[in-house]
């Protein structure tokens, strides 16, 4: 499997996840609410911010279209077409936005939608591109992608595996072997029966590079839970508060919820180790205090030839263990020995 690197961090197994806070539209169209949302992000654990420098005349044309949500408790329909608009990221913007989290020690990334939003980030100098569900089979715009030579991410939400497969071959005719597979569920907010967190491992083994999670749940637990699964990056809606006006904001995590993902996934991490079976550090102290020995069952006189009622088993585990019994039997004391001693090899002539 490829290694990958981001800046100075490895990612792909062997590496800790790689969290992303999803800001996405939750700036609202006001570069002072991303800033803020920027700086919520780095104080919460995130590794990496992303944003989205869309164009809505790439993918809306007709603006009749309607959308429906619940932003503030209330069901909102209005034109596809206004409310991306209204959040349209200009280039002045996103340049402003890249120089802010440069200084905030964050990494910047982003969705473009057309090949001159691909140009647009590489002329920023971001380190990574990533693209959207709604993308995955937009081959020109990946193409693109894969032609920077930056590390891409993938996200597969809607995607057939046929899709996939030729999303994936699409970037690798580039000669760019740096991708990284988001496991998604294009579904606002995805109920936890649609999960399906089972399909990371899966595309891993398909696919042979490093896969990790979109989340569009609400809650915690389907992060934490791709991050067991093996999951290398998780990337997690963000808002700095989930009653502000919008689409997004209400399934999006706060700074408190994004705080306590981390603190899990972190935690989990440590949890998960390594697959090579055998005691750990701390359970070979253990195993001297909470095994058992081969100890007398009553006292026994110098001569004694030992018999399976003389051996009890008992702690600590600093003589002969309980599976060693049977090569006891029939050997003859060379001392006399009192009830709850450990047998040694030198009680025997």
């Amino acid at each position: 499997m490829t290694s990958i690197r981001i800046g100075s961090r490895g990612i792909g197994v062997g590496f800790p996840c790689f969290l992303a806070a999803e800001i996405g539209i939750n700036h609202n169209g006001n570069i002072d609410l991303a800033k803020k949302t920027i700086e919520a992000a780095k104080e919460s654990g995130a590794d990496a911010v992303k944003f989205q420098n869309y164009r809505t005349e790439d993918f809306i044309s007709d603006r009749t279209v309607a959308f429906r949500y619940v932003s503030q408790g209330q069901t909102v329909t209005e034109p596809q077409y206004e409310m991306f608009k209204r959040y349209e990221l200009n280039r002045e913007q996103l340049t402003e936005l890249k120089q802010y989290c440069d200084r905030q020690n964050i990494v910047f990334h982003s969705t473009p939608t057309s090949e001159s939003g691909v140009q647009d980030l590489v002329k920023l100098g971001v380190t990574i591109l990533k693209n959207g569900s709604d993308c995955l089979n937009h081959l020109s715009l990946i193409r693109a992608m894969g032609k920077t030579m930056l590390p891409t991410v993938i996200s597969t939400g809607m995607g057939t595996l046929e899709e996939i497969e030729e999303a994936v071959r699409t970037f690798h005719e580039t000669g760019n072997d740096q991708l990284i597979l988001l496991h998604c569920v294009t579904s606002y907010p995805t109920p936890p029966k649609d999960v399906h967190l089972r399909k990371i491992p899966t595309l891993a083994t398909i696919f042979h590079c490093p896969v990790g999670f979109s989340d569009h749940t609400d809650g915690i637990i389907a992060s934490v839970g791709a991050v067991a699964m093996g999951a290398c990056w998780v990337e997690k809606h963000f808002t700095l508060d989930k009653n502000l006006p919008g689409p997004d904001h209400r399934f999006s995590a706060d700074p408190a919820e994004f705080t306590a993902m981390v603190k899990a996934v972190r935690e989990l991490e440590y949890c998960l180790g390594d697959s090579r079976v055998g005691p750990t550090e701390a359970e070979l102290k253990s195993r001297r205090m909470f095994r058992l020995s081969c100890v007398a069952a009553h006292d026994l006189q110098i001569g004694h030839i030992l018999s399976d009622q003389d051996i009890a088993l008992q702690r600590p585990g600093k003589g002969f263990a309980p599976n060693q019994k049977q090569t006891l039997i029939g050997k003859k004391l060379n001392r006399a020995v009192e009830a709850g001693h450990a047998l040694q090899l030198s009680d025997f002539e």
